[in-house]
């Protein structure tokens, strides 16, 4: 299998996490899609990452798809639960990282436009659904230890995902502050392997 996708993208890392936490070997194509040149396209007509090539020469996109067949085609690790009452909650809590990464993402791209460009409107709006997003996913939280059940999912993998593009592209906000009990999740997760060898970084 081959893996195309950038080295700072939140929902590459979520692949990248699962791939690892299950010990499936694969290559990796760093391919930014802005980039001219890039070859994204020819393998997601929407341009975006990650995409996943399978052996037979088959292209999966989009992150949620990709963790879903690498979590059903794997027996290593099951971090998406059968059941299917606790499945939807661990992907409505996928949905909520995804979301949070998606206002981000907008606002990180609006300001790269000229300043004349820019809505700060739609800027603000963004905004709001980060923040929205950060105490809902903080009051879900609570004081439990995993975000979902008792173990170790890809709602925690999601989340923290999530919170660590913040950390990278938006230092100014203090969600570690705000929300202790999501920096307490951020921390656990942080030291594992599979996230320690995905830290996101510009590539060089």
């Amino acid at each position: 299998m081959k893996l195309v996708g950038s080295l700072t993208s939140p929902y590459v890392r979520k692949v990248r996490i699962v791939l690892a936490e299950n010990n499936i070997g694969y290559d990796f194509d760093v391919d930014i899609p802005w980039n001219v040149g890039s070859h994204v396209p020819d393998y997601n007509p929407l341009g975006k990452v990650p995409v996943l090539i399978l052996d037979d020469g088959a292209a999966l996109f989009d992150s949620r798809v990709i963790v879903e067949y690498l979590d059903c085609t794997s027996s290593t690790l099951c971090l998406i639960p059968e059941s299917n009452r606790d499945r939807i909650m661990v992907k409505r809590w996928e949905a909520l990282a995804d979301g949070i990464c998606d206002a981000a993402a907008t606002i990180f791209l609006e300001r790269k436009r000229p300043d004349t460009l820019q809505s700060l409107e739609w800027i603000a709006r963004q905004q709001k659904k980060v923040a929205l997003g950060l105490e809902a996913a903080a009051r879900e939280l609570s004081d439990k230890k995993w975000c979902e059940g008792n173990a170790y999912t890809l709602a925690d993998i999601a989340l923290c995902c999530a919170l660590s593009f913040l950390v990278f592209r938006f230092p100014e906000i203090e969600w570690r502050n705000t929300f202790p009990n999501l920096a307490n999740l951020a921390d656990t997760l942080e030291g594992r392997a599979s996230f320690m060898e995905t830290v996101p970084k510009v590539q060089s």
